[in-house]
């Protein structure tokens, strides 16, 4: 018991010092900012549909009026954006992204030199780079996420709004293991790993460190809490086929998880490590695309959510023995996709790019793979309000109050005005630098190439 708790004080310790320097100050007394859009057509997901001509004002970081006429209160803005009949959507949701995973290699992560400074820099760059292509919102399923997510929250980085699962939590020898060959077992040998010591991961066997493990991610502002189910593709000690965590850990989690509010998602591509996660109690399976219409008619009665992404089939830079283990998901994710919406489970769509920076600038070309089960304006509305119905599932622990991937009065601000008509050429939201004229993030305007 004493080398247990010893360990997670220095966990906690590391993110202490994080958590420390991200308080702020707020202001208050500032002027309420009015921005109005004039003469666009508004993406309404109720009707899959464009609206006739709009105006519509923001006040702060919320919708405050949509009309057709030009009103008393739009004549009060502060700024006017001339739509000219461009298309108005809500900003862009990707519920798998891993944002510091997704900006280093993975020669970057396992170098001797690897700091918080390094981290913080690699992946700021990213988050702004991924704000520009539109995406206002996204939920980071693993990582060390916090000291990124504070200094956007704060205004020190551009990025888009974060619901972090904080440290993955996996079981010795599961997916979220990441230790290498030299180094011993915490639990024998008293020293935690260099993932673990990072925020990475926590490594937690039983119900009494599973239970301290998913608190100690509640404590740090986690939104969800992320458990691995099941093998993966991008981890060296486990099959694809094996199932992780017994059904008492996994519940240990979701009940932690629920008497915050919040819920379990998990990693797992299996038929029994799914069928298991979901007698536990989770809300959501991640990936998912090895499993049987059995399993997807489980998920379906009971209002599972599926968080499914369409994985790109080969990389140059892919290690051999990854691509080799990634075949049998590749095999079943046109089928699942397929199957999944023919049946009705709630679906969520998100990238899931590890340790390649150079993929992250293809997560909107990534939007246009879902043409071939969907049509546009059912992808759009996928990425925006079903994506925000996800992300909404955290209940109070969300970090940001109010309503996302919608447009209406008194919904948050998270808009796009696109050149063109998304509805008739999807391929618009693939052209975000060129296509993508003015970005909008919690009323504030983060691009505007009108100006």
């Amino acid at each position: 018991m004493r080398r247990r708790s010893s360990f997670f004080q220095e966990i906690r310790l590391v993110h202490l010092l994080f958590f420390l320097s991200s308080i702020s100050i707020p202001s208050f007394g500032q002027e309420s900012q009015r921005i109005a859009f004039e003469n666009v057509r508004v993406f309404d997901q109720s009707t899959l549909s464009l609206s006739p001509a709009q105006n519509v004002l923001i006040e702060n970081n919320t919708i405050l009026q949509i009309s057709k006429e030009w009103t008393q209160e739009m004549k009060t803005a502060s700024a006017k954006i001339e739509g000219k009949g461009k298309t108005l959507i809500p900003g862009l949701i990707d519920v798998h992204v891993h944002l510091v995973f997704g900006s280093l290699s993975m020669v970057e992560m396992m170098s001797p030199g690897l700091n918080q400074e390094i981290i913080l820099d690699k992946s700021g760059k990213g988050a702004e780079e991924m704000l520009l292509r539109g995406f206002t919102s996204v939920r980071d399923v693993g990582g060390p996420i916090f000291p990124l997510k504070n200094a956007i929250d704060q205004g020190k980085i551009l990025g888009p709004r974060v619901w972090p699962s904080g440290a993955v939590i996996s079981q010795t020898a599961g997916h979220g293991d990441f230790r290498t060959p030299q180094e011993r077992s915490r639990k024998f040998f008293g020293q935690p790993s260099r993932a673990e010591l990072f925020g990475a991961t926590f490594i937690a066997d039983g119900k009494p460190e599973v239970l301290t493990a998913v608190r100690e991610n509640l404590r740090f502002g986690a939104s969800q809490i992320k458990l691995m189910a099941g093998g993966g593709t991008s981890s060296a000690y486990d099959p694809i086929d094996v199932t992780q965590y017994t059904l008492e850990e996994m519940q240990a989690a979701v009940e932690a998880a629920e008497d915050w509010g919040t819920y379990v998602t998990v990693h797992a591509y299996t038929d029994r490590a799914v069928q298991k996660a979901i007698h536990a109690g989770v809300k959501c399976v991640e990936h998912g695309q090895m499993v049987s219409e059995e399993t997807l008619k489980l998920m379906a009665e009971k209002g599972i959510w599926l968080s499914l992404q369409n994985l790109m089939e080969d990389s140059p830079k892919m290690d051999p023995a990854r691509r080799e283990k990634r075949k049998p998901v590749l095999e079943g994710q046109k089928r699942v996709w397929a199957k999944a919406k023919e049946l009705g489970v709630k679906l969520a769509w998100g990238t899931d790019f590890l340790f390649e920076p150079e993929l992250n600038k293809e997560q909107n070309a990534y939007i246009l793979k879902l043409q071939e089960w969907f049509s546009p304006a059912e992808i759009l509305k996928m990425i925006t309000y079903d994506n925000a119905q996800l992300l909404a599932l955290s209940g109070n622990r969300s970090p940001y109050p109010g309503e996302l991937g919608v447009i209406k009065e008194g919904a948050l601000a998270d808009l796009i005005l696109v050149d063109g008509n998304p509805l008739e050429d999807i391929s618009l939201l693939a052209q975000p630098e060129e296509k993508f004229l003015v970005i909008m993030k919690d009323g504030k305007v983060v691009k505007n190439k009108l100006d």
